[in-house]
């Protein structure tokens, strides 16, 4: 049976103000467990939406959802998300977003998962060049292209990487609409460029 519209989001709300007000994570984990039986997966999510920022939230119920519709890609996403931001590690959040790809190769959410959960700094720097390369407009990813290209090229003296950096920022540099933004890739490019 499940329960009417709406009311998986108020259900939710009264469980979340409890702990909030107590910080009791289990009794949390059981109201959780009693919503998502009673519930569908589209309340789950409009019930998720409102506490999207609670990882200690959205994990349990996105759990649920991967429970039931195993290549669900949005759920898979705010799952992995959810476990990355609660310090589940690189191995259970990269298979979480490795799934997701393997359902939806066009998910970008997916792939920005899979390349920040790589742990050896130039594999995750060739991760983040594969992404750029297959969405070329994802400011994102190339910033964090960048950022662990600067990284490799910096730990590793490398100047393939070190070149590589300075032109994902000066291409970054070329689209940027904010003076603050345009200042900080300045102080990167001259930081390299000083580098090298």
């Amino acid at each position: 049976m499940h329960t009417p519209r709406g009311r998986t989001l108020t259900r939710l709300t009264s469980a979340v103000e409890s702990y909030k007000a107590d910080g009791h994570m289990a009794r949390l984990l059981d109201e959780l467990a009693a919503l998502a039986d009673a519930a569908t997966t589209d309340e789950l999510f409009e019930a998720a939406d409102a506490y999207a920022a609670m990882p200690e939230v959205l994990g349990p119920l996105m759990e649920v959802v991967v429970e039931r519709e195993p290549e669900h890609v949005r759920a898979l996403v705010r799952l992995a998300n959810a476990y990355w931001l609660t310090g589940r590690g690189p191995d259970v959040v990269g298979a979480l977003a490795s799934r997701a790809i393997t359902a939806d190769p066009s998910h970008r959410g997916a792939w920005h998962l899979w390349a920040l959960t790589e742990t050896d700094p130039r594999a995750r720097m060739n991760r983040w060049l594969q992404v750029t390369k297959r969405f070329p407009d994802d400011d994102l990813a190339r910033a964090n292209l960048a950022d662990n290209a600067a990284s490799v090229g910096t730990a590793e003296d490398d100047p393939v990487a070190l070149r590589l950096a300075l032109d994902t920022f000066a291409e970054l540099r070329k689209t940027a609409p904010h003076p603050v933004q345009r200042a900080a890739l300045d102080q990167a490019i001259d930081a390299l460029r000083n580098r090298r």
